[in-house]
């Protein structure tokens, strides 16, 4: 009875050593799934991890829970989970069924999904920062006025992002693009101000195009509740983006889903259903987003956690992919 579990077990603490003993307890092995290092960047930021993927492993083994480590290097573990087809595949408390990878491949092929309670008071990122302050995150500016202040921060989210943040961009790119030469269409989510996001960007990926070849299929979905009927109170509001993706999504389509806390019930319950239709997803989130990134193919994540400079450090990227597109369609 195989159980697998996954995650980037970076500082173990008691948190990780309770959720793999009782993990182990469901079966007879305990297979862990762990992040490369280039992968817990992508979801962490820099300067994650602390240890690298051989320190973890050693560590990992090192419990009598654990039977055996696997480093995988996308960001979610759908390939390791579909290679290993574990009898049971377990996640903590705080990922509700419909949010885990794999959790469809394991229920179909007979297995069961288990989350398991955390551990109250136990997180790696408060950890780090109780040992030093948190490096990426937002720089106070005092200096004469608001805008003076407001252009400083702007200019060192977009530093930053130039910094720790390039690989994504071109991964994402390289998504849309491939996406664009399959015949597939573009859509984007965004709750709240990141709905005018998702509205922007699909407009500028339609609108900056002047050949046929390069008008492409964008569609900004939207929580515009306006057509429901008076049956309203028995709409299931977290699943708006979600049953636009399955009315308009297919295979080899691509869903760019922002949320700039990473946490935005709405927009991963359409992620999760465009990775059931088979499509890929791009992430777009803040330096606290890591549970959409840990569900995504790509994710930008902007090192500040102030929504103003998140969302407008979003459309500037959006405005750099819509550039690295069109060149590629100019020159093909």
């Amino acid at each position: 009875m195989i159980v697998f579990t996954n995650g980037c077990f970076d500082l173990l603490h008691p948190g990780h050593i309770q959720l793999l003993q009782k993990a182990r307890a469901l079966g007879s092995k305990l297979i862990v799934g762990i992040n490369s290092d280039d992968s817990v960047r992508n979801i962490k930021g820099q300067g994650r991890p602390i240890f690298n993927e051989g320190e973890r492993t050693e560590v990992l083994l090192a419990l009598n829970c654990v039977d055996e480590v696997r480093v995988f290097d996308e960001l979610t573990p759908e390939r390791l989970i579909e290679e290993i087809e574990p009898d049971v595949l377990v996640k903590g408390g705080d990922w509700k069924e419909g949010e885990i990878i794999g959790a469809d491949f394991v229920k179909h092929h007979g297995g069961k999904v288990v989350s398991i309670p955390l551990v109250g008071g136990y997180s790696t990122s408060e950890i780090l920062k109780r040992i030093a302050p948190e490096k990426v995150g937002d720089v106070a500016f005092r200096n004469s006025d608001e805008v003076t202040d407001s252009l400083a921060e702007h200019s060192e989210v977009m530093y930053r992002l130039n910094d720790v943040s390039l690989g994504s961009v071109r991964a994402c790119a390289d998504i849309l693009v491939d996406t664009l030469k399959t015949g597939g269409k573009i859509l984007v989510c965004g709750n709240g101000g990141s709905a005018a996001d998702a509205q922007h960007i699909a407009a500028e990926l339609v609108g900056r195009y002047e050949t046929d070849r390069q008008a492409l299929a964008a569609i900004a979905l939207t929580t515009d509740t306006s057509a429901l009927t008076a049956l309203a109170n028995d709409f299931d509001f977290s699943r708006i983006f979600a049953r636009q993706v399955e009315a308009l999504a297919q295979g080899g389509d691509c869903l760019i889903a922002i949320s700039t806390s990473g946490e935005s019930e709405n927009v991963i319950a359409a992620v999760m259903t465009a990775r059931s239709r088979g499509c890929r997803v791009i992430g777009m989130t803040g330096a606290k987003g890591k549970k959409l990134a840990s569900l995504c193919d790509a994710c930008l994540m902007i090192p500040s956690e102030r929504t103003a400079r998140i969302q407008e450090a979003h459309i500037t990227v959006a405005h750099i992919w819509c550039e690295i597109i069109e060149n590629v369609f100019a020159s093909s």
